[in-house]
């Protein structure tokens, strides 16, 4: 059966995710430390509260992450002492601090060469439930589109960002293949959409998921191979 869309997740599966969120936390509280000396003295255990509340309150939230974190400052801005209006511009101005520094990953040294091939014979485009941008990136060359549960209002393993991909490159499911490192967000919500799915996994972990990967990589690089191997 031969692949006409290719859609790829982002975190974990185009750089390495952890250390980027640890240097945006970082580049956050120093900010936070400068601009808003109240909130210095609030455990970290105050924000996973406010961040428990707000869910409780408004469930969806889990899919938008950037309007979560923005919340999550303002209320535990107010509630450092802060009043209502001055907590708004910090809050804003800190998750942009925060998101500045969340786009400076380290591309795995394989994503421009792979993507660049495989833009010559493929459609591609991006599902994610992130909020990395790949516009941002530098990436947005490769893309035809790009999907976030931010915009959707739904994350993966949820079968819908996957069907919308499909809607709007106008691809029937049979030739759609998907890629990703998470066992359910990428891999099961794939199969579940009908698409193929390939699970990224670079640290040759034994597979624990429910639903079987149709192909498994530890490198990028063997995305072209396989996926011609597949269109003959």
């Amino acid at each position: 059966m031969s692949i006409e869309l290719i859609t790829f997740d982002l975190d974990d599966t185009l750089w390495d995710v952890t250390p980027v969120m640890q240097d945006a936390e970082a580049a956050l509280r120093n900010w936070l430390a400068l601009h808003a000396p109240r909130l210095g003295a609030v455990p970290v255990e105050h924000l996973w509260a406010v961040r428990s509340r707000l869910l409780d309150a408004e469930p969806m939230l889990k899919h938008r992450l950037s309007e979560l974190r923005r919340r999550i400052l303002f209320h535990a801005l107010e509630d450092a002492g802060y009043a209502h209006g001055e907590a708004q511009t910090l809050a804003e101005a800190g998750f942009q601090v925060f998101l500045s520094a969340r786009h400076q990953v380290e591309l795995f040294t394989d994503v421009h060469p792979t993507l660049e091939a495989l833009a010559e014979r493929f459609r591609l485009a991006v599902i994610t439930n992130g909020n990395a941008d790949v516009r941002r990136l530098g990436l947005s060359e490769y893309f035809q589109f790009a999907l976030c549960a931010e915009e959707l209002g739904v994350g993966k393993p949820d079968p819908k960002p996957f069907l919308e991909a499909l809607g709007r490159a106008g691809v029937a499911a049979e030739h759609a293949v998907h890629i990703g490192d998470h066992p359910s967000d990428d891999i099961a919500g794939a199969k579940a959409a009908g698409l193929r799915a390939i699970w990224f996994n670079p640290q040759g972990r034994a597979w624990e998921g429910e639903t079987t990967p149709d192909a498994q990589i530890a490198s990028l690089a063997e995305l072209p191979a396989l996926l011609g191997s597949w269109t003959r």
